[in-house]
């Protein structure tokens, strides 16, 4: 464990005027108060605060995040309060002590709603001190450091967890060497194969070609000495889960990546980083298309730097970057820059970003968002985006997520221009509306009058806002007939479990889900946005346990014996949620059919071969086969709107037949996979709003008794 003199001494190597007694006093507080507790690795608890407390002095932080790292577990896990931290360090330390325990107690791993809402409230925590997600990630790059002690189950979840939100979040806020070293410790435990071959490959490479990073290095200082460009070069290979991560996006091997080495020359001014570019691109051939100059366009989180690739003769790429010290030191701490300090004073960094401007233009656009898993879209969209810089016509810069589309554009300027948008031109010439846009386009919206967002738009679509707004559109255009949908499903769904769908109580379900009134809950429910399921549960949650795990398609019958298998029946397509029987056929199992199917009379007679059975409660995937016998009218658009409906409520169309051609109607079987017979409800109550279908009914064909569909 780290002595507190040594500690102090960290602090004071760029801090001179720390307050010494104030380190000493919450280091001699946290010995005191985790006497006697012990990681699982056997050693003394207190060895993981004063480690995250070293992490945290490496970026140069103000004593009173040191100071809460050392006390970080004190309230959670310990008899201290807040009152007396407060009374002992003052309210500021007891704040963010306090702020880093409510962290520590969100579960962000749970259900997708629960995860949106604790993603909220770990963003309101941001947004009151920004230094309480530093210590928090301290605290979790030490735990995954030292993850091998705990039990392997507990290892996968910090790791998923880890690489889901954590290591995002620290490249979100610029901490980049932060952010690759959380993934690489994930990797280690989620892949630990795929690792060690990356790394054995690494070791034969450097057995083939030599020191390349030393002998690259080399190259850069001469060159950039010869132009008169004073400047530091640093080489490194880049992390395996980089190296994995591109393959992956790649689909290549090992042997076809060329780009594995990242170099870095910090120069003394910026008008040294441009000479410098012009001396590598003089000896080195720049690759097209990986340029980008993120000092003339900085990152909303103040990242400055120039990137390139170049390769050399032998066709090998590396990736270098450029920068200079004040640039790269932002750079290697992003917002936690705001409190670094050097030589006892704050350092006063004109590229360090003011952490409240940051922090409230990465939430305004996550508080429009009035949905659950819409907030946790954006939310996931906006933390692993890279960035695109485009440009309007007038010559404006518009900061798009790499993969962008005019949509993303058009929405990014205005929701007015998105929802009006019928078209695009970039760089003058007209393109479709999912072209992906390249760093310095210039890219032209045009508009018309009348013209509503399409539903097509939210698979073109990449960004939180964009997509937000066009659900928002579509919600309007059709939401009258979306609450009637709406209203059928919640009564059947209330029914279901014996209780009724009043007002009173869809008004109490839109309380829960924080949405504005019955008629949102209504209108979101028929169009598929809220399941009724949720809406049930908001109301009646010990009525509708939570059970997110699907139900394995081997077990989902109930009465079988460990060797038997079953079939569904074609003749009547049973679905969970429905009554059913078992047939026992010899040498093809059990086939199960429907209690009303009319081909149980065939077996009547022979009650031996009967197996009372039924479906497994909880939640089914969406491969169960029922066939709808359609009446459509014969106009143009008419089945193309039905096969959306469809997929809307979630449905998929597995083959589709017509069976009478008129002049007026068609009729047509369309076989849809779905969950259970709720689900076939609520396609059926979606079909039979829809103006252009006359007639939808479940189809069964008594003439295919003898076969079977699992």
């Amino acid at each position: 464990m780290i002595a507190v003199e040594d500690l102090i001494a960290l602090v004071r190597n760029y801090n001179p005027k720390t307050n010494e007694a104030l380190i000493r006093a919450a280091y001699d507080y946290g010995l005191a108060l985790h006497e006697g507790q012990f990681r699982q690795s056997g050693e003394p608890y207190f060895t993981h605060p004063v480690a995250v407390a070293a992490i945290l002095t490496e970026q140069r932080l103000d004593d009173a995040t040191i100071v809460t790292a050392l006390l970080h577990d004190t309230i959670e896990d310990t008899k201290a309060s807040y009152a007396e931290v407060a009374e002992r360090f003052g309210t500021e330390i007891a704040d963010l002590v306090d702020g880093v325990t409510k962290l520590t107690n969100l579960q962000l791993s749970s259900s997708e709603t629960q995860q949106a809402e604790n993603f909220r409230k770990l963003f309101m925590a941001m947004s009151k001190d920004l230094r309480v997600i530093l210590v928090k990630l301290a605290d979790r790059l030490h735990n995954m450091r030292t993850i091998k002690a705990m039990r392997p189950e507990k290892q996968a979840k910090k790791a998923r967890e880890t690489m889901d939100i954590f290591a995002p979040l620290a490249g979100r806020m610029g901490m980049q060497w932060m952010r690759e070293e959380l993934e690489d410790l994930a990797f280690k435990v989620l892949n630990p194969e795929g690792r060690a071959s990356i790394m054995r490959r690494f070791i034969t490479l450097q057995k083939e070609t030599g020191d390349v990073i030393h002998r690259i290095t080399s190259d850069m200082r001469a060159e950039l000495e010869k132009a008169g460009v004073e400047a530091q070069v640093f080489g490194r290979a880049k992390k395996p889960y980089s190296i994995w991560r591109k393959m992956e996006e790649k689909e290549m091997g090992f042997s076809r990546l060329s780009d594995i080495y990242g170099f870095r020359v910090i120069t003394l001014s910026e008008e040294d980083c441009y000479r410098a570019l012009g001396v590598i691109h003089q000896r080195w051939r720049a690759v097209p298309g990986r340029f980008k100059d993120y000092i003339s366009q900085p990152k909303s989180n103040g990242y400055r730097s120039i990137h390139t690739t170049v390769s050399g003769r032998d066709g090998k790429r590396v990736e270098v970057q450029i920068r200079t010290r004040q640039m790269h030191d932002v750079a290697e701490t992003g917002v936690a820059a705001h409190w670094s300090y050097r030589d006892g004073v704050r350092t006063q960094n004109p590229f360090a970003v003011d952490p409240a401007k940051w922090i409230a233009g990465l939430s305004e656009q996550f508080d429009a968002e009035e949905d659950h898993h819409e907030f946790l879209e954006a939310v996931k969209l906006e933390m692993y985006s890279d960035q695109v810089f485009c440009f309007t016509p007038k010559g404006d810069v518009v900061k798009l997520p790499r993969g962008a589309t005019p949509i993303d554009f058009a929405y990014a300027i205005h929701t007015r221009i998105g929802n009006a948008c019928v078209g695009a031109k970039i760089d003058a010439m007209r393109v479709p509306l999912w072209t992906r846009i390249k760093n310095g386009q210039s890219v032209e919206i045009i508009t018309a009058q009348g013209q509503i967002p399409q539903a097509t738009w939210l698979e073109i679509a990449t960004t939180g806002k964009a997509k937000a707004a066009i659900r928002r559109a579509l919600r309007e255009v059709d939401r009258g007939r979306f609450i009637k949908l709406g209203h059928e499903l919640a009564r059947s769904a209330f029914e279901h479990l014996g209780k009724k769908a009043t007002d009173k109580v869809l008004d109490t379900a839109a309380r829960h889900l924080r949405l504005d009134g019955r008629d949102e809950v209504l209108a979101r429910l028929g169009s598929a946005e809220l399941s009724a399921r949720e809406v049930v549960r908001s109301v009646y949650p010990d009525l509708t346990p939570d059970q997110t795990d699907e139900i394995d398609t081997k077990r989902a019958v109930i009465g079988l014996s460990p060797e038997q298998n079953f079939d569904r029946a074609r003749c009547c397509q049973p679905l969970p949620g429905e009554r059913i029987v078992g047939i026992t056929l010899r040498g093809k199992g059990v086939v199960v059919h429907a209690i009303d199917c009319e081909a149980l009379a065939t077996y009547e007679d022979q009650p031996d071969r009967w197996l009372d059975v039924h479906w497994h409660s909880g939640k089914h995937p969406p491969i169960h086969t029922a066939t709808l016998n359609l009446t459509i009218g014969n106009d143009a658009g008419v089945l193309g709107r039905i096969c959306t409906l469809i997929g809307e409520q979630k449905a998929n169309i597995s083959d589709l037949q017509f069976v009478d051609r008129k002049p007026d109607f068609y009729r047509l079987l369309i076989e849809v996979d779905l969950r259970d017979a709720e689900h076939l409800h609520s396609v059926i109550s979606a079909l039979e709003a829809e103006s252009d279908v006359a007639a939808v009914e479940r189809f069964r064909d008594p003439s295919r008794a003898g076969a079977s569909n699992s």
